[in-house]
């Protein structure tokens, strides 16, 4: 084997009393992608953030780092050789400058391009990274893109730097398959066109597997089983790796069948947004039929900008319908105003488990203070009524009482999901909308949250729409899927059937972009 372009030796990285990594070994070849899997809080992103210095003030690092042979300082690679990628792209974009001059910012800075030059090659790594319309991105903001551009705009971002190495720290996280599988098919043509490697650090096991020649698993900080792919996932030697694949999603949920009267029946709804600079509107949702069962955990899958998250802000009555009817419990609760529905008595019977967990959550807030929020303004509990209803829904939620006295900054991301599903079931309802519920989060946990809400769904009663772009997810945990694409649903079948005999061309498509782990 070649030298390595990357050596990590013996690092270790602590935060005061707290460990990140401990005793880190891991070598990246010239033009490999290798997959860096492990448990939330392993330390994989620590080790990203360690190898470009992009730690905290106060962090303590020690051992090796050699790149190109050569012994470096994290802080003399940064923007030298070695770019990053990062797991949420739209909050790693400037949301006040636009797309073109960021890119701009980022080739003036590494590149000292000015000029005609600068704009030539900005719309050179625009149409690298495959992203076309350049006269309307140029001049775009991030919350104007959908997140599979978002992510390609970062790629881009990294690419004006010439890296050896991209450190690609969870890609795809919160994608649909598809455009999924066209963000890693850009990132295999990086590598051939351009030499480089990637680090590709991803709790998703599947897709590791799939991309990946190499896999290194971590565990508290350091890797304790690296291997080819293949071998690694059909003969995995480390007990840790094999808790790994074995919490892959694998099994399916038995469901009830649909009721005569569904719990929510929506109708030719639509929900309109006018288009800046035109005076023509765009349909986010447009036309969607849909029913829920009592008591039925219905998945909604579809590719980015889809519609998927605008229809779960109708059905949670967060957001007002242009057109159509949703009747819920028998009342045509769209023909409420959003702002007005909390004022009524159906807000607590649905609830809503949001994308980003800790965007969710107030950050000056504890987990109690969370949970209890709902249950002070919808039921108007005080005192030990309200304390007793907090510590029940923490507990119903998996959640240990000696966390609920913590800020969310102190808190992993699975701890931060169940303080949200707690407070979604703190008001007994009979629907809850949880859109990505396990976006980022490693098998292990995603496989305890998917648990948690299928017993929660036997035990309260309630019905769930799981919206989800991890079709694995809802073959485990959903009876029916429907299948959301430009705004629209074109499929809705029992879970067996749609993935056995899809018949729609968007649900092949979905399910053929799906990756495989091969044996």
């Amino acid at each position: 084997m070649n030298a390595p372009l990357l050596a990590i030796e013996n690092l270790t990285l602590s935060f005061g009393a707290s460990a990140a990594l401990n005793g880190l070994t891991l070598a990246i070849q010239p033009g490999e992608m290798l997959g860096l899997v492990g448990e939330s809080g392993s330390g994989k992103s620590a080790a990203a953030l360690a190898v470009l210095g992009l730690l905290p003030q106060g962090a303590q690092l020690t051992g090796d780092i050699r790149f190109h042979g050569k012994q470096a300082r994290p802080e003399h690679l940064r923007g030298r050789g070695i770019a990053m990628i990062f797991q949420d792209a739209r909050a790693a974009l400037n949301p006040v400058r636009c797309i073109g001059r960021q890119i701009a910012d980022a080739l003036h800075a590494h590149q000292g391009l000015r000029g005609a030059a600068l704009q030539a090659e900005t719309i050179r790594l625009l149409a690298e990274v495959q992203l076309t319309d350049t006269a309307r991105l140029l001049q775009a903001y991030p919350h104007e893109l959908s997140g599979g551009m978002c992510q390609r705009v970062g790629i881009a971002l990294a690419l004006a730097c010439k890296p050896d190495l991209l450190i690609a720290d969870e890609p795809t996280t919160a994608l649909d398959t598809t455009t999924q599988a066209a963000i890693m098919q850009l990132l295999h043509g990086l590598i051939q066109r351009h030499g480089m490697a990637v680090l590709f650090i991803t709790h998703d096991l599947a897709l590791a597997a799939a991309h990946c020649r190499r896999v290194a698993v971590m565990q508290a900080g350091r890797v304790v089983e690296c291997a080819a792919s293949q071998t690694l996932f059909a003969d995995p030697q480390h007990a840790y790796t094999q808790k790994l694949i074995a919490a892959l999603p694998h099994r399916m949920a038995a469901q009830p069948a649909g009721e005569a009267v569904p719990l929510l029946d929506v109708r030719a709804l639509r929900k309109l947004y006018p288009m800046r600079g035109t005076a023509e509107m765009l349909a986010a949702v447009d036309g969607v039929d849909l029913q829920i069962a009592q008591g039925e955990a219905l998945g909604l899958v579809g590719e980015s900008g889809c519609g998927k998250s605008t229809l779960a802000l109708l059905i949670a009555r967060l957001l007002d319908a242009s057109a159509g009817s949703m009747k819920f419990e028998g009342q045509d609760i769209a023909a409420m105003p959003a702002d007005g529905f909390a004022g009524t008595g159906q807000r607590r019977r649905i609830q809503m488990v949001f994308q980003d967990a800790a965007g969710s959550l107030n950050p000056r807030h504890t987990a109690f203070a969370a949970i209890a929020d709902p249950l002070r303004h919808l039921l108007g509990l005080q005192g030990k009524a309200l304390d007793s209803r907090v510590r029940e829904c923490a507990r119903l939620a998996g959640l240990p009482e000696n966390l609920l006295n913590r800020l969310p900054h102190q808190l992993s991301g699975g701890q931060k999901t169940r303080i949200g599903i707690a407070r979604a079931i703190a008001t007994e309802p009979a629907l809850i909308v949880l859109d990505e519920p396990t976006a980022g989060l490693d098998a292990p946990v995603q496989a305890e949250i998917l648990a948690l809400l299928e017993n929660l769904r036997l035990q309260l009663g309630m019905a769930l729409l799981l919206i989800s772009h991890d079709l694995n997810v809802v073959r485990q945990s959903c009876g029916r899927v429907a299948v959301m694409q430009h705004g629209r649903i074109v499929e809705t079948a029992p879970t067996a059937q749609l993935f056995s005999q899809p018949q729609h061309p968007h649900s092949r498509e979905l399910l053929q972009a799906l990756p495989q782990i091969e044996a």
